[in-house]
């Protein structure tokens, strides 16, 4: 009787406020055989433990979700990460999704413009445009979302050394078509700590770059309120060969050290703490991946309520991304990666995630076409509208295995982050080479697994064929390289020279001191600062990092 007094009151209060903002997309949910699916399943005998480890959708500890109605309402955000070329062939490949039925956007940058350098930079020669769209400029940022409203579209910008003046440079084009800064919507990745552990697409020193992230906390908390200041990911953790145990313990870490240094800089834990987000990957266990996203969840709502006593319920909440995993992608019969994709979404789905995004089958042999993409896309789309599984909340609660491996991954994630707080916290793990080191272990045995067909890859160490692939492949022109020169170098002719200098000179002076760099950056992009000189300004004042061998 104490479980149903506990889901009355779940449905007198969280849920029926849910209920009069968010409406459940049918007034009946019901299989093909017409039985009723309910909205959320409970055991049918007295668990003392299931309202700790458990509770209901929407409230403490979010195990089975952080919204009351998750998908009976709305459906996961379908992202599509996406960018190659220039900014107007990423702008057409944007509108493209949108109209195949997109409902958020994700940009990939070049390489050029995740480290901070200009398509005109001697360092860019021969990557501008190759594994993301180049943009140097505000007039690029135009470009990018021409047609676009960025009022009414929610978008999501993988950057990170970088982040803070791209986000300006959004900021500068959304003020440009007329949008109030404060409805904007979106995510920027932000996330530093992951660049120096698993990615290597940092810039400065880790003390300069946690200011850049802080800054980015204070200013969009009083000025971009709806913004996701930073998606802290273990997705890149996990592409670089970590296991999932790993990939929650050492994204948490992390997270524990961002909200850590934002507390250093004086900010508030419940005026920042909503805004944080996550990013996961999507692998092959399909029910150890499900797992995954609830302990996760379950443990950053014990992390910010107990460990740093936030009062908000909103700032307990781990909102997540989630992408299928590209290190499963194989280059050998292509046309099976759209069966691991759709094991990988589904997984995302059951686990509670916020938005998704599903890898091309041809991602492991160069960028996705148009068709590769479509099908991607639509992977989601049969998930969310035929399957089924978005009509009921946590759909494999109460499976004893699925508890089970959810305790499982929280005790083991919760060993290592006991370690890494002994170290002094995730930078000093990271400055020590200890997560590097247990992430190329966990990488190495699984290699060594494959190698002894141990572990099964369909089409690579078994069940291979003799094939022609006649898939289509899309090309980077390399003339975008030469053109993107020239535009800057008509950019820099016709700018206000005096104006600039003024303008990076205030920079110098701001990077040294401590006041918020953020209205700066919006300042200088809107006057034609290009980010490389943006870049190399704070490369002048703080230096680059120089990764340590272990």
């Amino acid at each position: 009787m104490y479980l149903n007094d506990q889901y009355n009151k779940w449905k007198e209060s969280t849920l029926k406020k849910s209920l009069e903002k968010f409406k459940e997309r049918k007034e009946r949910f019901e299989t093909s055989a017409g039985v009723e699916v309910p909205r959320v399943a409970l055991p049918k005998d007295e668990d003392k433990d299931y309202e700790a480890k458990l509770g209901f959708p929407g409230e403490y500890p979010y195990t089975r979700g952080v919204q009351p109605t998750m998908y009976r309402s709305r459906f996961w955000t379908m992202r599509q990460y996406a960018g190659f070329s220039t900014a107007e062939e990423s702008n057409k490949r944007y509108r493209y999704l949108l109209a195949q039925g997109q409902t958020g956007l994700s940009v990939a940058f070049d390489l050029p413009t995740q480290i901070g350098y200009d398509a005109d930079d001697p360092i860019a020669a021969g990557e501008v445009g190759k594994v993301g769209v180049s943009i140097s400029s505000i007039h690029d940022m135009l470009q990018l979302y021409d047609q676009i409203p960025l009022d009414k579209v929610s978008t999501s910008m993988t950057i990170n050394a970088p982040a803070g003046v791209l986000l300006a440079m959004y900021i500068a084009v959304a003020k440009r078509q007329g949008a109030d800064m404060r409805q904007l919507r979106g995510t920027i990745q932000n996330d530093i700590l992951k660049e120096y552990v698993a990615r290597g697409t940092y810039i400065f020193p880790p003390t300069p770059s946690m200011r850049l992230i802080t800054d980015i906390f204070s200013f969009c908390a009083k000025e971009v309120p709806y913004w996701n200041t930073i998606s802290i990911s273990g997705y890149h953790i996990r592409e670089a060969g970590s296991t999932a145990v790993q990939e929650v313990a050492f994204t948490l870490a992390n997270g524990i050290a961002y909200v850590e240094a934002a507390l250093a800089a004086d900010l508030n834990i419940d005026d920042f703490a909503g805004q944080l987000s996550f990013f996961f990957n999507a692998h092959n266990n399909l029910l150890e991946e499900v797992a995954k996203f609830r302990a996760a969840r379950r443990m950053w709502a014990r992390i910010m309520r107990e460990r740093f006593k936030a009062q908000k319920p909103a700032s307990w909440q781990m909102r997540f991304h989630t992408q299928t995993a590209g290190s499963t992608l194989t280059a050998q019969q292509p046309e099976n990666n759209v069966a691991r994709v759709t094991l990988q979404a589904l997984s995302a789905v059951l686990g509670g995630t916020q938005s998704l995004h599903t890898n091309s089958m041809d991602e492991a042999l160069w960028l996705p076409t148009e068709k590769s993409v479509r099908v991607a896309l639509r992977t989601q789309q049969i998930i969310a509208y035929e399957s089924g599984v978005a009509d009921s909340v946590d759909p494999l609660a109460g499976s004893y295995l699925i508890e089970h491996l959810t305790d499982e991954i929280e005790k083991g994630a919760l060993e290592y982050i006991a370690r890494i707080d002994e170290m002094g916290g995730a930078l000093q793990s990271i400055e020590r080479g200890y997560m590097q080191n247990e992430i190329q272990n966990a990488a190495y045995a699984v290699q060594q697994e494959i190698e002894r067909k141990e572990q099964i890859m369909v089409g690579v160490n078994q069940f291979q064929v003799d094939e022609v692939l006649t898939l289509e492949r899309l090309q980077v022109d390399p003339s975008i390289e030469l053109a993107a020169r020239e535009r800057l170098r008509k950019l820099r002719e016709g700018r206000n020279q005096e104006l600039v200098d003024q303008l990076l000179g205030n920079l110098v002076k701001a990077a040294n001191g401590n006041e918020n760099l953020m209205p700066l950056f919006i300042e200088c992009v809107e006057n034609d600062i290009t980010l490389g000189e943006i870049c190399n300004t704070l490369r002048g004042v703080w230096g680059e990092y120089v990764a340590q061998g272990f």
